[in-house]
């Protein structure tokens, strides 16, 4: 017997099971430190390695240039999020002075199957994102800082990532080596 009509979409599949596969991974990191920050930090640092290995992958897909200016970064970031997760997030909120904005997350696909129970509201269940942005960032020799504003989890209707320029790093050449 063959089954007519039932046809799965590969992308949707894929997507489904990362978020389960993350979802197991949070909830892991939940049993083995017991402690919610601790958990936070445990998912940004797991993101900011995944970071600095996602850039060249990143680069290689997209055969992006050098970023000109911090609107530029923004740009990219937002590309790297429509290349990685399949969503485009919106960029908002510049500051005055240009070196911080906000990208503004409609509907985020790691949250997908998640409520969060009572005792982990502090619990910043997409703090991987945060990471791979750092990490990523610096490895083309910019360091910022990146925190949520808003989560969808936590009730707001949107969920809101912070990313500010800290400084331009310069490329560090090992003692002995001109």
């Amino acid at each position: 017997m063959s089954r007519q009509g039932t046809r799965l979409d590969p992308k949707k599949v894929n997507s489904e099971l990362f978020t389960l596969t993350y979802g197991a991974l949070v909830s892991q990191l939940m049993k083995d430190y017991e402690n919610v920050e601790e958990v936070n930090k445990q998912l940004e640092r797991m993101g900011y390695n995944i970071g600095i290995r996602l850039i060249e992958d990143f680069l290689a897909r997209t055969s992006s240039g050098r970023c000109y200016d911090f609107r530029d970064t923004a740009e990219k970031i937002q590309l790297g999020f429509r290349t990685f997760l399949g969503i485009t997030p919106t960029i908002s909120n510049w500051n005055p002075s240009g070196d911080e904005f906000s990208l503004i997350i409609d509907n985020n696909p790691l949250t997908e199957f998640v409520e969060l129970p009572d005792h982990c509201l502090n619990l910043k269940y997409s703090n991987i994102l945060t990471g791979v942005i750092r990490g990523a960032c610096e490895m083309v020799q910019m360091e910022v800082s990146s925190w949520f504003v808003q989560d969808q989890l936590k009730g707001d209707n949107v969920t809101e990532l912070r990313v500010k320029f800290v400084k331009r790093l310069e490329d560090a050449i090992p003692a002995g080596e001109d």
